[in-house]
């Protein structure tokens, strides 16, 4: 018989290609598993969380770079509007009013003789801040609501759905006229618990859906058979996971509230003079429209870009928060 102890082991390869080939023992182990790479597949990536994935996706994204630039513009005129308006929002002249466009008033003059330019600029305070508040109001009252009735249940997510009922039956503009019109304040915060009391039962469903869909998955099920008590599983195994759905409505709906603020404001019960808001400049302009334009167009402009930027910027970030868009 052939002595084959002498000779080398023999083993069968893949070739990559859909074939194979015969290669000693020695060199098939250095190609199925090349030094410091177990699989033999090249360099292994760090697994990625479902926000770091969403970020690399949003820094790619041309709509989120624009909006998040508008947006971020807004934000700094509204905490320093005078590094780019000198002028005072209240100072006006009545020998100027309705002019148009001139040296160092490129809005030009409203009715009143205001400078157009300055008043925007302040109005975007005004309109960021409920805005931003509002949001953050209806986003923590409705979370919490949502999230305890989508996790315990039973009555309690019968009785609350049955109170956001009442309220989605409340017409949103027609609610403002007869709460607002009652209050005498010249300040933001009766505008801004409005929207939080009309605001919250949207999200309050959405966070409800997301528990209860978070709440059914394994690992929430071995937490709990692990013995993990109630707040441990609400603030670590539900609320990171149920919460993506909660941001990307609330940022659209971000952009919605500045317009139900502008939208109450000229219809005289928002805000109120001397308060400066885009809905007040609206308001007072829209009886000038055909002499001087310019007053309305401007504060329109701003507050539909504004709008925009939100609405887009959520829509961003709902593209990529959402798996199933991958």
């Amino acid at each position: 018989m052939p002595d084959h102890q002498h000779e080398p082991e023999r083993a069968i390869a893949g070739t990559g290609m859909g074939g194979t080939m015969d290669l000693g023992v020695d060199e098939a182990e250095t190609l199925e598993k090349r030094p410091g790479v177990p699989d033999g597949r090249g360099p292994q990536e760090p697994p990625r969380s479902l926000w770091s994935d969403a970020w690399r996706d949003l820094r790619r994204n041309p709509v989120f770079i624009v909006s998040a630039l508008v947006i971020l513009f807004l934000l700094f005129i509204s905490l320093w509007p005078s590094a780019i308006a000198s002028g005072s929002p209240l100072k006006c002249d009545l020998s100027k009013a309705q002019q148009g466009s001139r040296s160092g008033h490129p809005f030009g003059f409203d009715g009143q003789g205001c400078d157009v330019y300055t008043r925007t600029v302040y109005g975007a305070r005004t309109s960021v801040a409920v805005g931003v508040l509002a949001t953050l109001g209806v986003a923590v009252l409705g979370s919490v609501l949502g999230a305890l009735a989508g996790f315990f249940g039973g009555v309690w997510d019968s009785v609350l759905s049955r109170i956001t009922d009442v309220f989605f039956a409340i017409p949103v503009v027609l609610g403002g006229l007869v709460l607002l019109s009652v209050i005498t304040s010249n300040t933001v915060w009766p505008v801004i618990g409005f929207i939080v009391l009309l605001g919250w039962p949207q999200i309050s469903r959405i966070a409800r859906g997301s528990v209860i869909t978070a709440k059914q998955n394994d690992y929430v099920q071995a937490a709990r058979a692990l013995g993990a008590s109630t707040s441990r599983l609400m603030l670590r195994h539900i609320a990171p996971n149920a919460v993506a759905p909660v941001i990307v409505v609330a940022t659209i709906a971000l952009g919605t509230y500045i317009a139900l603020e502008a939208t109450l404001s000229y219809l005289g019960v928002g805000l109120k003079p001397p308060s400066v808001s885009w809905g007040i400049d609206i308001s007072a302009a829209s009886p000038y429209i055909r002499n001087a334009p310019h007053a309305l167009l401007w504060p329109s402009g701003a507050l539909a870009v504004t709008v925009l930027a939100f609405i887009m910027l959520g829509d961003a970030v709902r593209d990529a928060l959402d798996p199933k868009l991958r």
